[in-house]
């Protein structure tokens, strides 16, 4: 028998981790998403379930988790990972806001083309109120993402995942029943 490749478990753990974080990301993002889609409804008085605010609600948090990949892949906002991690989270949030909103941008700008209209003269009914609305829930939705990412990221993901999901998890240790 043939000896697995360490080259392709290597790659198959990659695609699995890759998965892995992609559904994380997009279930969180899905869940705030939608839950402001039920909100913006009911706020204007539409009590019927509008499947089309859902679809895109879960479209735009997948297009969001590629975009947080991609700032991650590029290594979008590490300059604060030496700093506590409540600064480290808050700028990662701010960064990737920032991110979400050039592409925002650039989403319209595609919209404008496609539909042949002049970039330039078409600037002016891209609404900078709504984009920088979405901006600030966006950066909301960011802040705790962030804090379990960089939790994650100072603990490791084994204990990270155990202090999450393990029963004894938070047990005192050693040391703080010490200092008690």
């Amino acid at each position: 028998m043939n000896a697995p490749n360490p080259q392709k478990t290597s790659l198959k753990q990659k695609a699995a981790h890759e998965f892995r974080e992609i559904a994380t990301i997009s279930l969180y993002l899905a869940f705030f998403f939608c839950a402001l889609a039920t909100y913006s409804m009911l706020l204007l008085g539409q009590f019927h379930i509008s499947y089309f605010a859902y679809g895109a609600s879960l479209i735009n948090a997948l297009v969001i988790t590629k975009v947080i990949l991609i700032g991650e892949a590029v290594h979008v906002g590490d300059k604060f990972e030496s700093r506590p991690l409540f600064y480290s989270a808050i700028y990662k949030a701010f960064m990737y806001s920032l991110l979400v909103l050039a592409f925002h941008f650039l989403e319209e700008i595609v919209k404008l083309l496609i539909h042949k209209k002049a970039v330039i003269a078409g600037l002016h009914q891209i609404r900078l109120d709504d984009l920088l609305a979405r901006s600030v829930i966006v950066f909301c939705t960011f802040i705790p993402l962030f804090a379990f990412r960089e939790m994650r990221r100072v603990l490791g993901e084994d204990k990270f995942r155990t202090l999450l999901f393990h029963d004894g998890a938070t047990q005192k240790s050693d040391h703080s029943s010490s200092i008690q």
